[in-house]
């Protein structure tokens, strides 16, 4: 296999992929169920992504985007709870790819034990087509272009009203730390997903990290009575967008990749775009007792900020809270990780590294090097941003 069919591994190296690369006679029976695409032609590319398989593929009237889900991480309703949110995001002027209807006037098909969706290519370049999360943004600029794209999704998010998705692998959920006893709701949530159930290492992880962030989820409290629920990306880091052109100087013009979508709060997906663009966690990927040779991206930290409020500045509320969310927002999707590697790749060694390495080695930083690093200097500028509101 050579190296543009592999997949990005944990630690940031390139890996044989979990999932095969998807097919031309494979996906000429998908394209045959979609009444809108035509035949395919070439399998133009294979993502590195982990979590499944996709291509982009030449058809006789232009390219589109396949992926392919095993059903057990999403079947047609989980991937449709995914395409509505996109879709009422298109309809209110945010950008993002437009999903093909299939025969059966679903936007996704079940062929065997597999579930495809077919996006046309959206508007933009990939210019980070091959980065992975965790690694900074290249400029200012695209920071600050990407907190006003996220904060454009969040307005016209405001008026989707769907429910919290069913639990499913795989989704970037809010409910542990958003509860007044995250042990509790660990233990709600855990029942939801029998793997997590069977894998104490997961739970003796989670108690150790608990923790550790309880301080954090302390301060959070207080302010979570005024954080909106919302239906939030939950996974926009620079690689989810497309850009105007690849200079320094691009703009954010297109959001992709919806598989983590959730019912959260717009703070909560604000944080998530903060810890995957800002802070080199592949460091301790590498040497878990690395913390203090972590860089954080204040820069691109400020410039994100000043993107975002440019278009809905946040409220109080939400400003105090950004410092103990940050803390607190990698949890549940640590989590969901782990159900993965455990209960759909039967992987118990990568189960830990979502678990002890993810979950608690960042909860270690957090409560370590972290403080200083980000989260005191965050908190400053909620200081000062709400001194400045007083004077004005």
């Amino acid at each position: 296999m050579n190296e543009s069919t592999k997949a990005h591994g944990l630690d940031g190296s390139l890996v044989e992929p979990d999932w095969p690369p998807l097919t031309l006679s494979e996906v000429r029976a998908v394209l045959a169920k979609m009444p809108e695409v035509s035949e395919p032609v070439e399998i133009l590319s294979a993502s590195p992504r982990p979590f499944s398989a996709a291509s982009v593929v030449r058809t006789s009237r232009g390219n589109v985007f396949v992926k392919r889900h095993a059903r057990s991480v999403r079947d047609v309703e989980g991937l449709m709870e995914e395409h509505r949110f996109m879709k009422h995001l298109r309809k209110n002027g945010v950008e993002v790819p437009r999903v093909f209807t299939a025969d059966t006037e679903e936007t996704a098909v079940e062929i065997g034990d597999w579930t495809y969706e077919v996006h046309d290519i959206p508007n933009g370049i990939d210019s980070y087509e091959d980065a992975i999360s965790w690694t900074p943004f290249r400029s200012v600029d695209h920071a600050r272009s990407a907190g006003e794209m996220l904060a454009r999704l969040h307005v016209a998010a405001g008026s989707y009203n769907a429910p919290r998705r069913k639990p499913r692998p795989l989704v970037a959920s809010f409910t542990i730390f958003a509860s007044d006893d995250p042990l509790k709701a660990f233990e709600t949530y855990a029942s939801a997903r029998p793997a997590l159930v069977e894998d104490e290492w997961t739970r003796r992880d989670f108690e150790e990290a608990l923790t550790l962030l309880q301080p954090f989820h302390e301060e959070l409290k207080p302010l979570l009575v005024s954080l909106q629920p919302l239906w939030t990306h939950n996974d926009l880091h620079a690689s989810n967008f497309f850009w105007s052109d690849k200079s320094r100087r691009a703009q954010a013009v297109s959001v992709i990749d919806f598989g983590l979508v959730d019912r959260t709060a717009a703070v909560y997906d604000l944080t998530q775009a903060i810890e995957r663009n800002v802070v080199d966690w592949l460091v301790l990927m590498r040497d878990t007792n690395g913390g203090e040779d972590v860089s954080v991206h204040l820069d691109d930290l400020w410039a994100l900020l000043e993107g975002y409020e440019g278009v809905r500045p946040l409220s109080r509320a939400e400003a105090h809270a950004l410092v103990p969310m940050l803390a607190l927002c990698h949890a549940e999707f640590a989590l969901t990780e782990a159900d993965y590697f455990v209960g759909v790749l039967y992987s118990a060694e990568k189960a830990r590294i979502a678990s002890r390495d993810y979950l608690v080695g960042h909860a270690r930083w957090f409560s370590g090097p972290g403080r200083r690093k980000i989260l005191e200097p965050l908190r400053q500028w909620a200081e000062s941003r709400e001194r400045l509101a007083v004077r004005a």
